[in-house]
C-alpha cells in the first residue's frame, strides 16, 4: 500500500489498543528520546540523553520510522572520552556503523569463547546473536558515536518477556563459536553478496557494477553473523542519479559519501526532496517510491541496513526490477521531466556536468514494452 489510507476517527478508535505493541512500551519506558521519522539531517549532531540502561558516560536517542512498532529500529549512541558501555547480550539481531571514533569491541559466549577486535570511523560490524559484549571508547579524548538497526522491534512482540530476550543464556554455535579471526576484514564473495562479519572501511570498500540500478554505479550486499538483517553499499558517479523504486519498509539509508538529494512520495502524489551529505540517515516509508541523486563533485556513496525486500520466483528483489515486467523499479524512460529539470537545476548550482544523456540512450533499446493499461 503506497498511500496511506485514512479511514474516520470512529473506525480507527476501535482499532486503538491495537497500534501500540510491546515494543513501544518498552521504548518508552527507557528514558530515551524518540526521534519519528523518515529523514535525520545529521546523525552525528543529532541530540542525544544519557543512557542509563547502557552504562555511565553512555547517551542515546532511538530513531523509529513508520513500521518500527513492527519491523525493525535504529538508534545511536554515543560512548564518552576513555569509557565504556555495559556488557549485555540479547535474542535479536544488531548491526552496527560507526560514525566518529575508535575502539573496540570484545565479544563472548556462556561457554568462555572471547574475541577482541578494533573498529574505527566507517567501520561496520554485526553481534552474533545472543552472545554477550561489550564496547569500548579507545581515546581519552575523542567521543565515540554509534548508529545501530536491530529488528528487536519484531522479537519482542514476539515474545513480550525482557528476562527472556535479555538473560536467556544459550550459545548459538553455529553463529559464533569463538574463531579467532571471526571479525578480520575477510570474507566469501557470491555474485553481489559478501559473507563478512567485519567491513573495515565502508568508504573505501571496493563495489561490484551495477548497471541494473542504472547509471554506472556500483554495488555490494552483505550477509553478517548469519543473520537476517539485509545490508548493502551503493555509490553513483558525479553527474548521475539512480532509477526510482519501491519496496517495504525500514531501509535505513546513511550516505557515506558525497552530496545530493533524495525524492520520496507515495504513488500518485508529487516527490518530496531531502537533502543530505555525510551522515544524514533517509528512511523510505513503506511501498513509498524514492530515488537519490548526486549533486555534489564527488561520488555518492551511502549504506542501508534492511528489513526485508519483496522478491520474485527468481529471488530478484522486486525493487530491481521494471515495473514494464510487474517489478517496483521506475525505468528512466517513464520517469517525470521534472525529475530531470530539479537535476539539471541541482548540477547548475553546484557547476557540476551531467552524465546522465549516454545512460538514458543505452536504457532504450533494452526497454521492455509498456503493460497494457
Amino acid at each position: 500500500m503506497a498511500k496511506d489510507a485514512i479511514v474516520s476517527k470512529e473506525l480507527a478508535e476501535k482499532f486503538k489498543t491495537e497500534k501500540d505493541t510491546p515494543y513501544l512500551r518498552f521504548v518508552r519506558n527507557d528514558g530515551l528520546d524518540i526521534i519519528s521519522a523518515q529523514y535525520v539531517p545529521n546523525l552525528c549532531t543529532v541530540d542525544l540523553k544519557p543512557w542509563a540502561r547502557r552504562g555511565d558516560g553512555a547517551k542515546g536517542v532511538f530513531i523509529n520510522h513508520e513500521a518500527s512498532r513492527t519491523s525493525n529500529d535504529c538508534y545511536v549512541c554515543e560512548i564518552a572520552p576513555g569509557k565504556k558501555l555495559e556488557p549485555r547480550h540479547h535474542l535479536y539481531e544488531e548491526m552496527i556503523m560507526v560514525l566518529s571514533g575508535r575502539g573496540s569491541t570484545t565479544v563472548w559466549n556462556n561457554s568462555g569463547a572471547r574475541v577482541t577486535f578494533e573498529w574505527k570511523a566507517g567501520s561496520i560490524f554485526a553481534i552474533p546473536l545472543n552472545c554477550w559484549y561489550q564496547h569500548f571508547n579507545g581515546s581519552g579524548q575523542e567521543v565515540v558515536r554509534l548508529v545501530a538497526v536491530t529488528n528487536f522491534p519484531s522479537v519482542m512482540n514476539l515474545y513480550e518477556d525482557v528476562e527472556f530476550i535479555f538473560n536467556f543464556d544459550y550459545d548459538f554455535k553455529n553463529r559464533f563459536s569463538g574463531e579467532p579471526d571471526y571479525f578480520t576484514a575477510k570474507g566469501e564473495q557470491d555474485g553481489f553478496l559478501l559473507k563478512t562479519n567485519f567491513v573495515a572501511d565502508a568508504i573505501n570498500l571496493p563495489l561490484i557494477t551495477a548497471k541494473e540500478r542504472g547509471a554506472g554505479g556500483g554495488h555490494i550486499r552483505f550477509n553478517m553473523a548469519k543473520g537476517s538483517i539485509a545490508s548493502h553499499i551503493s555509490q553513483f558517479p558525479v553527474g548521475t542519479y539512480k532509477k526510482a523504486h519501491a519496496h517495504g519498509p525500514g531501509a535505513h539509508v546513511i550516505v557515506l559519501t558525497g552530496e545530493g538529494y533524495s525524492l520520496m512520495w507515495p504513488e500518485g502524489e508529487e516527490p518530496r526532496r531531502y537533502d543530505w551529505k555525510y551522515g544524514t540517515l533517509i528512511v523510505p516509508p513503506n511501498a513509498w517510491f524514492h530515488q537519490h541523486f548526486n549533486g555534489g563533485a564527488t561520488p555518492a556513496r551511502y549504506l542501508a541496513f534492511k528489513h526485508s525486500s519483496p522478491r520474485n520466483s527468481q529471488g530478484v528483489p522486486l525493487s530491481w526490477i521494471s515495473r514494464r515486467l510487474g517489478g517496483n523499479q521506475i525505468d528512466y524512460a517513464d520517469e517525470s521531466p521534472a525529475v530531470r529539470k530539479m537535476f539539471a537545476d541541482e548540477l547548475a548550482q553546484h557547476n557540476v556536468g551531467s552524465k546522465m544523456d549516454p545512460v538514458y540512450e543505452a536504457e532504450l533499446p533494452n526497454l521492455p514494452p509498456k503493460a497494457a493499461a
